[in-house]
């Protein structure tokens, strides 16, 4: 599995929209960490690669976000920062856990986030965006 910051590189270079880029990493993490849902086995060699890859993609997210030169509006960001915060959170709990329904949020997660990265904003919004 590819390290999320080389896979938005290679993607940023293809001139995706930054959203849609966003978007398709997270349901590509979902994707991972859905296979490993699936095919459940507490000890599985693909565990651990799909949480990493999960948890290096809310770190670039998680650092983005709070840096000073985010354009998002702050309580987006202190959102992100908090659903972050949660993802980690949540990675910990699948880590230490031989219960498979603890990846059920990461996925939900990534996949709703994804699914609002998809959708186009509306021009008010894009009005009130700096």
């Amino acid at each position: 599995m590819a390290n999320p910051a080389q896979a938005y590189g290679k993607m940023a270079k293809l001139g995706n929209d930054p959203r849609e880029l966003e978007a398709n990493l997270l349901l590509r993490a979902a994707s991972q960490l859905q296979k490993v849902r699936d095919n459940w086995e507490p000890r599985s060699k693909d565990i651990l690669p799909a949480l990493h890859f999960n948890r290096q993609l809310w770190s670039i997210f998680a650092t983005s976000v709070t840096g000073e030169e985010s354009e998002l509006p702050l309580e987006i960001r202190q959102n992100l920062a908090n659903l972050s915060l949660f993802v980690f959170k949540q990675t910990l709990a699948v880590q230490t856990s031989s219960d498979p329904q603890k990846l059920d949020s990461l996925i939900n997660i990534n996949r709703q986030i994804a699914a609002g990265l998809f959708q186009k904003p509306t021009t008010e919004a894009q009005e009130t965006t700096p």
